[in-house]
Protein backbone atom coordinates (compact mmCIF):
# COMPACT_ATOMS: atom_id res chain seq x y z
CA UNK A 1 0.00 0.00 0.00
CA UNK A 2 1.01 3.62 -0.42
CA UNK A 3 3.58 5.14 1.87
CA UNK A 4 3.67 8.69 2.40
CA UNK A 5 7.09 8.77 3.41
CA UNK A 6 8.00 7.09 0.61
CA UNK A 7 6.62 9.67 -2.20
CA UNK A 8 8.02 12.60 -3.69
CA UNK A 9 5.75 15.90 -2.37
CA UNK A 10 3.92 18.23 -4.74
CA UNK A 11 6.25 20.18 -6.97
CA UNK A 12 5.53 23.41 -7.09
CA UNK A 13 5.87 25.87 -10.45
CA UNK A 14 3.50 26.44 -13.25
CA UNK A 15 2.63 23.19 -15.24
CA UNK A 16 2.97 24.39 -18.65
CA UNK A 17 1.02 22.45 -21.87
CA UNK A 18 2.97 24.70 -23.91
CA UNK A 19 6.50 23.94 -23.94
CA UNK A 20 7.06 22.18 -26.82
CA UNK A 21 10.90 21.61 -26.42
CA UNK A 22 9.83 19.26 -23.43
CA UNK A 23 6.73 17.78 -25.39
CA UNK A 24 8.81 17.07 -28.75
CA UNK A 25 12.23 15.63 -27.40
CA UNK A 26 11.74 12.49 -28.07
CA UNK A 27 11.19 13.25 -31.41
CA UNK A 28 13.71 13.41 -34.59
CA UNK A 29 13.44 16.59 -37.28
CA UNK A 30 12.03 13.26 -39.23
CA UNK A 31 9.66 12.16 -36.93
CA UNK A 32 8.37 16.01 -36.56
CA UNK A 33 7.42 15.98 -40.19
CA UNK A 34 5.95 13.25 -40.37
CA UNK A 35 3.57 13.87 -38.22
CA UNK A 36 3.15 17.88 -39.53
CA UNK A 37 1.99 15.97 -42.73
CA UNK A 38 0.34 13.26 -41.61
CA UNK A 39 -1.93 15.58 -39.40
CA UNK A 40 -2.60 18.16 -42.05
CA UNK A 41 -4.10 14.79 -44.19
CA UNK A 42 -6.39 13.41 -41.24
CA UNK A 43 -7.17 16.87 -41.25
CA UNK A 44 -8.78 16.78 -45.01
CA UNK A 45 -12.53 14.95 -44.10
CA UNK A 46 -12.16 14.22 -48.10
CA UNK A 47 -8.90 11.71 -47.12
CA UNK A 48 -10.49 10.38 -44.18
CA UNK A 49 -13.73 9.60 -45.48
CA UNK A 50 -12.77 7.65 -48.58
CA UNK A 51 -8.91 6.35 -47.01
CA UNK A 52 -10.63 3.58 -45.45
CA UNK A 53 -12.27 2.35 -48.48
CA UNK A 54 -9.37 2.40 -51.04
CA UNK A 55 -7.09 1.08 -48.92
CA UNK A 56 -9.06 -1.81 -47.79
CA UNK A 57 -9.56 -1.85 -51.56
CA UNK A 58 -5.77 -2.16 -52.28
CA UNK A 59 -5.34 -4.42 -49.40
CA UNK A 60 -7.48 -6.91 -50.49
CA UNK A 61 -6.47 -7.04 -54.07
CA UNK A 62 -2.74 -7.53 -53.32
CA UNK A 63 -1.56 -3.94 -53.95
CA UNK A 64 2.31 -3.77 -51.69
CA UNK A 65 0.79 -0.96 -50.06
CA UNK A 66 1.35 -2.47 -46.74
CA UNK A 67 4.85 -0.87 -46.15
CA UNK A 68 3.45 2.99 -46.58
CA UNK A 69 1.12 2.43 -44.31
CA UNK A 70 3.63 1.18 -41.71
CA UNK A 71 5.99 3.98 -42.26
CA UNK A 72 2.90 6.77 -42.09
CA UNK A 73 -0.20 6.09 -40.14
CA UNK A 74 0.88 3.60 -38.41
CA UNK A 75 3.79 4.49 -37.22
CA UNK A 76 2.67 7.31 -35.89
CA UNK A 77 0.52 5.52 -33.82
CA UNK A 78 1.50 1.99 -33.66
CA UNK A 79 4.33 0.76 -32.07
CA UNK A 80 5.06 -2.10 -34.03
CA UNK A 81 3.31 -5.24 -34.83
CA UNK A 82 3.88 -7.39 -32.17
CA UNK A 83 5.50 -6.71 -29.34
CA UNK A 84 9.45 -7.25 -29.64
CA UNK A 85 8.83 -4.47 -32.33
CA UNK A 86 7.56 -2.21 -29.72
CA UNK A 87 10.85 -1.89 -27.74
CA UNK A 88 12.32 1.03 -29.15
CA UNK A 89 8.61 3.13 -28.89
CA UNK A 90 8.76 2.02 -25.01
CA UNK A 91 12.61 2.62 -24.51
CA UNK A 92 12.03 6.10 -26.31
CA UNK A 93 8.66 7.08 -24.27
CA UNK A 94 9.87 6.34 -20.88
CA UNK A 95 13.32 8.63 -21.55
CA UNK A 96 10.69 11.31 -21.50
CA UNK A 97 9.42 9.71 -18.61
CA UNK A 98 6.48 8.32 -20.03
CA UNK A 99 5.32 4.60 -19.34
CA UNK A 100 3.79 2.42 -22.15
CA UNK A 101 0.32 0.53 -22.04
CA UNK A 102 1.04 -2.34 -24.71
CA UNK A 103 -2.32 -2.40 -26.27
CA UNK A 104 -3.01 -5.39 -28.52
CA UNK A 105 -5.70 -3.64 -31.10
CA UNK A 106 -7.09 -6.56 -33.36
CA UNK A 107 -10.67 -6.64 -32.85
CA UNK A 108 -13.89 -7.39 -34.75
CA UNK A 109 -13.24 -11.18 -34.45
CA UNK A 110 -15.80 -13.90 -34.07
CA UNK A 111 -13.85 -17.34 -34.02
CA UNK A 112 -12.97 -19.31 -30.68
CA UNK A 113 -9.38 -20.04 -31.55
CA UNK A 114 -8.97 -15.87 -32.26
CA UNK A 115 -10.32 -15.42 -29.04
CA UNK A 116 -7.99 -18.06 -27.06
CA UNK A 117 -5.11 -16.53 -29.50
CA UNK A 118 -5.98 -13.17 -27.75
CA UNK A 119 -5.88 -14.31 -24.42
CA UNK A 120 -2.44 -15.86 -24.85
CA UNK A 121 -1.27 -12.33 -26.44
CA UNK A 122 -2.70 -10.20 -23.52
CA UNK A 123 -1.14 -12.43 -20.60
CA UNK A 124 1.85 -12.32 -22.93
CA UNK A 125 2.11 -8.40 -22.44
CA UNK A 126 1.23 -8.89 -18.80
CA UNK A 127 4.46 -10.99 -18.79
CA UNK A 128 7.22 -8.30 -20.85
CA UNK A 129 5.36 -5.64 -18.30
CA UNK A 130 6.53 -7.84 -15.42
CA UNK A 131 9.71 -6.49 -13.58
CA UNK A 132 9.95 -3.47 -16.51
CA UNK A 133 9.00 0.06 -14.71
CA UNK A 134 8.79 0.97 -18.39
CA UNK A 135 5.14 -0.58 -18.65
CA UNK A 136 3.29 -0.18 -15.45
CA UNK A 137 -0.51 -0.90 -16.37
CA UNK A 138 -1.79 -3.59 -19.52
CA UNK A 139 -5.17 -3.25 -21.06
CA UNK A 140 -8.01 -5.75 -22.54
CA UNK A 141 -11.11 -5.96 -24.20
CA UNK A 142 -14.03 -8.21 -23.21
CA UNK A 143 -14.83 -8.50 -26.77
CA UNK A 144 -11.38 -9.20 -27.71
CA UNK A 145 -11.89 -12.77 -26.32
CA UNK A 146 -15.93 -13.03 -26.77
CA UNK A 147 -18.41 -13.08 -29.44
CA UNK A 148 -20.08 -9.82 -29.72
CA UNK A 149 -23.46 -10.97 -30.36
CA UNK A 150 -22.87 -13.15 -27.11
CA UNK A 151 -22.50 -9.83 -24.90
CA UNK A 152 -25.53 -8.38 -26.81
CA UNK A 153 -27.61 -11.21 -25.78
CA UNK A 154 -26.71 -11.59 -21.93
CA UNK A 155 -27.44 -7.79 -21.83
CA UNK A 156 -30.85 -8.01 -22.95
CA UNK A 157 -31.60 -10.50 -20.37
CA UNK A 158 -32.24 -13.23 -23.17
CA UNK A 159 -31.84 -17.26 -22.50
CA UNK A 160 -28.64 -18.64 -23.57
CA UNK A 161 -29.22 -21.83 -25.36
CA UNK A 162 -27.02 -24.93 -24.41
CA UNK A 163 -24.32 -24.00 -26.61
CA UNK A 164 -23.88 -20.59 -25.57
CA UNK A 165 -23.76 -21.25 -22.08
CA UNK A 166 -21.35 -23.16 -22.58
CA UNK A 167 -19.28 -20.18 -25.40
CA UNK A 168 -20.13 -17.76 -22.09
CA UNK A 169 -18.35 -20.17 -19.88
CA UNK A 170 -15.01 -20.16 -22.05
CA UNK A 171 -15.40 -16.02 -21.88
CA UNK A 172 -15.68 -15.98 -18.29
CA UNK A 173 -12.37 -18.24 -17.96
CA UNK A 174 -10.30 -16.27 -20.35
CA UNK A 175 -11.31 -13.13 -18.15
CA UNK A 176 -10.32 -14.92 -15.55
CA UNK A 177 -7.09 -16.06 -16.69
CA UNK A 178 -5.94 -12.83 -17.73
CA UNK A 179 -6.94 -11.70 -14.37
CA UNK A 180 -5.39 -13.86 -12.40
CA UNK A 181 -2.73 -13.46 -14.69
CA UNK A 182 -2.04 -9.81 -13.72
CA UNK A 183 -2.95 -10.63 -9.84
CA UNK A 184 0.08 -13.29 -9.80
CA UNK A 185 2.78 -10.45 -11.63
CA UNK A 186 1.13 -7.84 -9.72
CA UNK A 187 0.76 -5.65 -12.91
CA UNK A 188 -2.72 -3.68 -12.91
CA UNK A 189 -5.07 -4.84 -15.49
CA UNK A 190 -7.59 -2.06 -17.06
CA UNK A 191 -11.24 -3.66 -19.00
CA UNK A 192 -11.49 -1.28 -21.63
CA UNK A 193 -14.99 -0.03 -22.32
CA UNK A 194 -17.30 -0.79 -24.92
CA UNK A 195 -20.85 -0.12 -26.73
CA UNK A 196 -23.75 0.72 -24.23
CA UNK A 197 -25.65 -2.72 -25.39
CA UNK A 198 -23.22 -4.81 -24.34
CA UNK A 199 -21.72 -2.90 -21.41
CA UNK A 200 -23.43 -3.76 -18.39
CA UNK A 201 -22.14 -7.82 -18.91
CA UNK A 202 -18.74 -6.30 -18.81
CA UNK A 203 -19.20 -4.17 -15.68
CA UNK A 204 -20.70 -7.52 -13.87
CA UNK A 205 -17.54 -9.17 -15.14
CA UNK A 206 -15.39 -6.31 -14.17
CA UNK A 207 -16.75 -6.31 -10.55
CA UNK A 208 -16.43 -9.83 -9.93
CA UNK A 209 -12.56 -9.68 -11.49
CA UNK A 210 -12.12 -6.37 -8.74
CA UNK A 211 -14.04 -8.46 -5.87
CA UNK A 212 -11.23 -11.24 -6.37
CA UNK A 213 -8.38 -9.86 -6.91
CA UNK A 214 -8.24 -6.08 -5.80
CA UNK A 215 -8.29 -7.45 -1.83
CA UNK A 216 -4.82 -6.11 -1.03
CA UNK A 217 -4.46 -3.57 -3.80
CA UNK A 218 -5.79 -2.38 -7.28
CA UNK A 219 -4.99 -4.81 -9.94
CA UNK A 220 -8.30 -4.73 -11.68
CA UNK A 221 -9.65 -1.68 -13.64
CA UNK A 222 -12.99 -0.96 -15.17
CA UNK A 223 -13.41 1.96 -17.45
CA UNK A 224 -16.31 4.59 -17.25
CA UNK A 225 -17.55 6.05 -20.25
CA UNK A 226 -18.36 9.57 -18.59
CA UNK A 227 -20.25 10.77 -22.43
CA UNK A 228 -23.22 8.51 -20.97
CA UNK A 229 -25.25 10.52 -18.49
CA UNK A 230 -25.29 7.73 -15.83
CA UNK A 231 -21.98 7.10 -15.41
CA UNK A 232 -21.10 9.57 -12.79
CA UNK A 233 -24.06 7.81 -10.64
CA UNK A 234 -22.64 4.57 -11.75
CA UNK A 235 -18.94 5.03 -10.59
CA UNK A 236 -20.05 6.37 -7.20
CA UNK A 237 -22.86 3.48 -6.40
CA UNK A 238 -19.64 1.00 -7.66
CA UNK A 239 -17.70 2.74 -4.75
CA UNK A 240 -19.76 2.16 -2.19
CA UNK A 241 -20.04 -1.39 -2.94
CA UNK A 242 -16.15 -1.52 -3.09
CA UNK A 243 -16.31 0.24 -0.07
CA UNK A 244 -18.79 -2.08 1.84
CA UNK A 245 -17.16 -5.26 0.68
CA UNK A 246 -13.55 -4.16 1.36
CA UNK A 247 -12.05 -4.21 -2.36
CA UNK A 248 -10.10 -1.25 -4.18
CA UNK A 249 -11.96 -0.10 -7.02
CA UNK A 250 -10.01 0.56 -10.19
CA UNK A 251 -11.02 3.01 -12.24
CA UNK A 252 -10.13 4.24 -15.79
CA UNK A 253 -12.30 7.27 -16.82
CA UNK A 254 -12.92 8.46 -20.37
CA UNK A 255 -15.21 10.88 -22.34
CA UNK A 256 -15.78 7.86 -24.65
CA UNK A 257 -15.42 6.26 -28.00
CA UNK A 258 -18.69 5.43 -29.66
CA UNK A 259 -20.70 8.40 -28.84
CA UNK A 260 -22.34 8.81 -32.79
CA UNK A 261 -22.58 4.90 -33.09
CA UNK A 262 -24.82 5.21 -29.73
CA UNK A 263 -26.98 8.36 -30.62
CA UNK A 264 -27.74 6.59 -34.35
CA UNK A 265 -28.46 3.21 -32.69
CA UNK A 266 -31.26 5.01 -30.05
CA UNK A 267 -32.98 7.14 -32.76
CA UNK A 268 -33.05 3.88 -35.08
CA UNK A 269 -34.39 1.62 -32.20
CA UNK A 270 -36.50 3.99 -30.37
CA UNK A 271 -34.76 4.49 -26.84
CA UNK A 272 -33.97 7.68 -25.09
CA UNK A 273 -29.78 8.31 -25.78
CA UNK A 274 -27.59 7.55 -23.34
CA UNK A 275 -25.16 9.82 -24.50
CA UNK A 276 -25.07 13.67 -22.72
CA UNK A 277 -26.94 15.96 -24.00
CA UNK A 278 -24.04 18.43 -24.84
CA UNK A 279 -20.49 18.18 -24.79
CA UNK A 280 -20.42 21.08 -21.64
CA UNK A 281 -22.56 18.18 -19.15
CA UNK A 282 -19.98 15.62 -20.74
CA UNK A 283 -17.05 17.71 -19.44
CA UNK A 284 -18.80 18.70 -15.92
CA UNK A 285 -19.44 15.20 -15.31
CA UNK A 286 -15.65 13.85 -15.88
CA UNK A 287 -14.53 16.93 -14.38
CA UNK A 288 -16.19 16.28 -11.06
CA UNK A 289 -15.67 11.98 -11.63
CA UNK A 290 -12.36 13.42 -11.14
CA UNK A 291 -12.69 15.32 -7.89
CA UNK A 292 -14.66 12.02 -6.45
CA UNK A 293 -11.65 9.70 -7.04
CA UNK A 294 -9.36 12.13 -5.94
CA UNK A 295 -11.59 12.99 -2.81
CA UNK A 296 -11.02 9.19 -2.47
CA UNK A 297 -7.39 8.02 -3.56
CA UNK A 298 -6.96 5.96 -0.61
CA UNK A 299 -9.46 3.48 -1.76
CA UNK A 300 -9.62 3.98 -5.63
CA UNK A 301 -7.12 4.23 -7.91
CA UNK A 302 -7.05 5.93 -10.95
CA UNK A 303 -6.03 6.66 -14.45
CA UNK A 304 -7.55 9.41 -15.98
CA UNK A 305 -7.34 8.74 -19.56
CA UNK A 306 -8.32 12.00 -21.70
CA UNK A 307 -6.59 14.39 -24.38
CA UNK A 308 -8.40 17.42 -22.99
CA UNK A 309 -6.11 20.23 -21.59
CA UNK A 310 -8.54 21.95 -19.00
CA UNK A 311 -9.09 18.11 -17.45
CA UNK A 312 -5.69 17.55 -16.81
CA UNK A 313 -5.43 21.17 -15.82
CA UNK A 314 -7.61 20.26 -13.08
CA UNK A 315 -6.39 16.94 -11.77
CA UNK A 316 -2.81 17.98 -11.61
CA UNK A 317 -4.18 21.40 -9.81
CA UNK A 318 -6.50 19.03 -7.29
CA UNK A 319 -3.19 16.42 -6.47
CA UNK A 320 -1.44 20.13 -5.24
CA UNK A 321 -4.28 21.37 -3.58
CA UNK A 322 -5.21 18.41 -1.24
CA UNK A 323 -1.21 17.73 -1.09
CA UNK A 324 -1.33 14.40 -2.46
CA UNK A 325 2.34 13.49 -4.32
CA UNK A 326 2.90 13.59 -8.06
CA UNK A 327 3.86 10.04 -8.10
CA UNK A 328 0.63 9.03 -5.58
CA UNK A 329 0.67 5.22 -7.42
CA UNK A 330 -3.43 5.37 -7.33
CA UNK A 331 -3.18 8.54 -9.91
CA UNK A 332 -2.13 7.95 -13.56
CA UNK A 333 -2.29 10.33 -16.81
CA UNK A 334 -3.16 8.45 -19.85
CA UNK A 335 -2.93 9.88 -23.42
CA UNK A 336 -2.67 7.78 -26.92
CA UNK A 337 0.54 7.32 -28.85
CA UNK A 338 1.35 10.15 -31.06
CA UNK A 339 -1.08 12.11 -29.31
CA UNK A 340 -1.00 14.91 -27.15
CA UNK A 341 2.36 14.95 -26.25
CA UNK A 342 2.79 18.69 -25.15
CA UNK A 343 -0.11 16.80 -22.15
CA UNK A 344 2.05 13.32 -21.85
CA UNK A 345 5.82 14.80 -21.34
CA UNK A 346 5.34 18.36 -20.07
CA UNK A 347 3.27 16.39 -17.15
CA UNK A 348 5.90 13.40 -16.91
CA UNK A 349 8.51 16.51 -16.50
CA UNK A 350 6.35 17.95 -14.14
CA UNK A 351 6.93 14.84 -11.69
CA UNK A 352 3.82 13.08 -12.80
CA UNK A 353 2.82 9.22 -13.20
CA UNK A 354 1.66 9.22 -17.14
CA UNK A 355 0.61 6.19 -19.35
CA UNK A 356 0.81 5.95 -23.34
CA UNK A 357 -1.66 3.56 -25.14
CA UNK A 358 0.73 1.90 -27.42
CA UNK A 359 -1.75 -0.18 -29.73
CA UNK A 360 -0.14 -2.85 -31.95
CA UNK A 361 -0.69 -5.71 -33.66
CA UNK A 362 -0.59 -7.12 -38.01
CA UNK A 363 -1.07 -3.93 -40.08
CA UNK A 364 -4.24 -5.29 -41.93
CA UNK A 365 -5.47 -6.02 -38.62
CA UNK A 366 -4.89 -2.78 -36.76
CA UNK A 367 -6.28 -0.44 -40.04
CA UNK A 368 -9.92 -0.20 -38.24
CA UNK A 369 -8.48 1.20 -35.00
CA UNK A 370 -6.34 3.52 -37.51
CA UNK A 371 -8.92 4.61 -39.36
CA UNK A 372 -11.32 5.14 -35.84
CA UNK A 373 -8.62 7.36 -34.41
CA UNK A 374 -8.46 9.42 -38.01
CA UNK A 375 -12.31 9.61 -38.00
CA UNK A 376 -12.67 10.50 -33.85
CA UNK A 377 -9.87 13.52 -34.82
CA UNK A 378 -11.36 14.70 -37.38
CA UNK A 379 -14.79 15.14 -35.18
CA UNK A 380 -12.97 16.31 -32.31
CA UNK A 381 -13.12 20.44 -33.21
CA UNK A 382 -9.57 22.37 -32.96
CA UNK A 383 -8.01 18.94 -31.89
CA UNK A 384 -6.16 18.94 -35.06
CA UNK A 385 -5.26 22.25 -35.34
CA UNK A 386 -4.06 22.24 -32.07
CA UNK A 387 -1.82 19.10 -32.83
CA UNK A 388 -0.04 20.74 -35.74
CA UNK A 389 0.15 24.21 -34.00
CA UNK A 390 2.49 22.62 -31.31
CA UNK A 391 4.28 20.80 -34.31
CA UNK A 392 4.34 23.57 -36.29
CA UNK A 393 6.31 26.00 -33.14
CA UNK A 394 8.61 23.41 -32.63
CA UNK A 395 9.35 23.58 -36.17
CA UNK A 396 10.19 27.30 -36.09
CA UNK A 397 12.52 26.36 -32.78
CA UNK A 398 14.22 23.87 -34.37
CA UNK A 399 14.42 25.78 -38.14
CA UNK A 400 13.30 22.45 -39.84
Amino acid sequence: MFNQQDSVPPVKGNLSFENTEIAFKHASNADLNRAYWLFKAINNNFLVKVGPGITNFAMGIGLPIKGIIKATIFKQFCGGETIAECDATIKNLYKGGVGTILDYSVEGEEDEKVFDDTRDEIIRTIERATGDPAIPITVFKVTGVGRFGLLEKLDAGAKLTEAEELEWQKVQARVQAICNKAYQAGIPVMIDAEETWIQLTIDRLAMSMMRRYNRDRAIIFNTYQIYRHDKLASLKVDFDIARTEGFYLGVKLVRGAYMEKERKRAAEMGYPSPIQPDKASADRDYNDSLRFCVEHVDRIALVAGTHNEDSCRLLADLLNQLRIPHNHPHVYFSQLLGMSDNLSFNLANAGYNVVKYVPYGPVKAVMPYLFRRANENTAIAGQMSRELSLIIKEKKRRKI
